[in-house]
Order: C-alpha cells, then sequence, then structure tokens
C-alpha cells in the first residue's frame, strides 16, 4: 500500500459504502461474483469460486493498491474496486478492478462510486489527474467512463493477458483536476434524478 499519499479510508453516501477490502469480505465477494457468474466473462477481474481470499490477498499484497469491497446500506457486498497504480510525485492514481453483482449492474452503484472515489481523490488527496483503462472489448465498461467525464487517452495494443490467455488491447482514459467540477455536477445531478 501507498501509504505516503493514498490511505485506505471508508467513503458512503447515495446508498452504497465503500470500505477497506479484507479477508473478511471473502464471503460476500463469492456471493456478489455468484449473481451473474461473473467469473465466465473474460472481461471481469472477479475472483473464481473457491479463490476469494487469494484476490483478497493479492490486492492487499499490491504496493500501489488500495481496494475496497463495496457495499450497500444494508452490509450487502455487491462488489469490489480500487485506487492502483499510485503514482505520488505527480499526484495520480487510477480507478480499477472494478465488478459488481449483475443485479446492480446498470444501476446508480456505479455512479455512486465513482463520485465517491473521485471526490476523495480530488478534494481530499489533491489529485492531478485520475486514470482508467479497460480491455478494448469491454464496450460497457468504455461508455460507463465515457459517462464519468473522462477523455480517452488512447490504446496501448498487445499489453495484458485476459483469464482466458488471449491478449487484449488496453484503452485508457483519464480526467485532470480542472475538468473535475464539471463532471462532479453531472454526475451527482444524475444520482439526484435516480
Amino acid at each position: 500500500m501507498n501509504q505516503s499519499w493514498v490511505e485506505p479510508v471508508s467513503l458512503a453516501g447515495w446508498g452504497v459504502r465503500l470500505v477497506p477490502l479484507e479477508l473478511g469480505h471473502a464471503a460476500g465477494l463469492a456471493d456478489a461474483a455468484a449473481d451473474g457468474e461473473l467469473w465466465t466473462l473474460r472481461v471481469t477481474s472477479a475472483p473464481e469460486p473457491g479463490q476469494e481470499a487469494g484476490y483478497i490477498a493479492e490486492a492487499l499484497a499490491t504496493p500501489d493498491r488500495v481496494p475496497f469491497a463495496v457495499l450497500d446500506e444494508a452490509g450487502l457486498v455487491l462488489g469490489s474496486t480500487s485506487y492502483h497504480d499510485i503514482a505520488p510525485e505527480v499526484h495520480r492514481l487510477e480507478i480499477g478492478y472494478t465488478w459488481y453483482r449483475r443485479s446492480v449492474q446498470r444501476t446508480h452503484v456505479n455512479t455512486a462510486c465513482k463520485l465517491l472515489l473521485l471526490t476523495h481523490a480530488f478534494e481530499t488527496l489533491d489529485a492531478g489527474a485520475v486514470g482508467w483503462r479497460t480491455d478494448n472489448e469491454n464496450f460497457a465498461s468504455q461508455r460507463a467512463i465515457e459517462r464519468l467525464g473522462a477523455r480517452k487517452d488512447g490504446e496501448l495494443r498487445h499489453h495484458k493477458l485476459r483469464r482466458d490467455g488471449s491478449v487484449r488491447n488496453t484503452v485508457m482514459y483519464s480526467m485532470l483536476a480542472d475538468e473535475w467540477p464539471p463532471a462532479k455536477e453531472r454526475l451527482t445531478a444524475r444520482l439526484r434524478q435516480r
């Protein structure tokens, strides 16, 4: 974990809570991933059955990653997300490793999580930029990132292995600090309309 800039923190609002990921969330992640058998999708990072503890341990052991469990107000685990690729020297981080149980996809959950994470990044951490990366075949993710107000930076070709062993291109996005205020207004308005 990058103790010099980004610390684990709990964030809440708009019907969701982001709490530091811990081994105690393993059963909840298993239940969330089973809602839609998300491990069968080659463009998601959801853990396979029985691999939840390893997924959590790896996330916690990655030096430039701060992982969260995503919960609803009642404490049901909805999925997971992370700050990652944290670069304190330029005040940049990325948001990723994001996945949600199928039953809350295309609801307010992703917008709420991103609003919480972006608010913390830009207004508490004083980030200069927040980035995202996604599989070039994950069109739903690309549309969701674009709806946040992020700009497409480009595509890294032949960049990373998918879980099925194929090689993906990675689409890169970012939002700069001066682009955050109007994006925050749009995201807040969208959540108020729900």
